[in-house]
């Protein structure tokens, strides 16, 4: 049985979920808007460059969570679905999906954004397996702080070969589909590396070693 892996944000969906998470939290006035955007914007900034420090980011995005309770945090999350996240699912990022679980693949969505974020987008793209940056729970509360190692550039690596080893799963025949240069290190290790929709570093080696580029965003949203 193959996996096939996905990255989520700007590869499934047509935008990046922990940064309009963020933009989400200050349009609901749950942060200072312009301290807040304006950071968001920053490290959003040095992700695409390749700059980030992914644990002053997690820092950052993950204090809010730590801030409120769980009720309120899911009831915002539900609201976040619908009016930011279900825009972004275009059907051919369900096609993709979709043609994946008919061959019987075993379907993974490995991500940087954190667990909250990300956990109900992959129940909605009828993916069961995630990877994600754990937020740290104590007492059924975020602490603010992350557990074990992020989700990010050779963290995904890490975190995956850990997961094939709880799973009995291996990386023969393995796909795996992202826009992002950071995700080179997994890219590097499957068998069908894609670009899909890739920054301008990502398309440059995937032209240089072969690897197919796609588009999932053409098309309209499926919601």
């Amino acid at each position: 049985m193959a996996l096939a892996i996905f990255d989520l944000d700007n590869t499934l969906l047509c935008g990046d979920s922990d940064y309009l998470w963020g933009q989400y939290l200050v349009e609901k006035g749950v942060v200072d808007a312009d301290s807040y955007e304006n950071a968001n914007q920053r490290f959003y900034d040095e992700y695409k460059r390749g700059e980030l420090d992914i644990h002053e980011f997690l820092q950052f995005s993950l204090t809010p969570l730590s801030e409120h309770d769980m009720t309120t945090l899911d009831n915002w999350h539900r609201e976040f679905m619908q009016q930011k996240i279900l825009p972004l699912i275009t059907e051919a990022s369900r096609k993709l999906v979709a043609g994946h679980a008919q061959r019987g693949d075993t379907l993974l969505i490995i991500t940087a954004t954190n667990q909250f974020v990300t956990a109900p987008i992959a129940t909605e793209l009828g993916i069961d397996n995630l990877l994600a940056t754990m937020p740290e729970q104590r007492n059924g509360r975020y602490t603010g702080q992350v557990e074990g190692t992020p989700c990010f550039q050779g963290g995904k690596v890490e975190r995956l070969q850990t997961w094939l080893a709880q799973h009995g799963h291996n990386m023969e025949n393995s796909w795996f589909y992202s826009d992002s240069h950071n995700d080179l290190p997994l890219l590097l290790e499957v068998t069908h590396p894609v670009a899909v929709d890739p920054d301008d570093s990502l398309r440059e080696t995937a032209t240089q070693k072969g690897w197919p580029v796609i588009s999932l965003h053409d098309d309209q949203p499926s919601s």
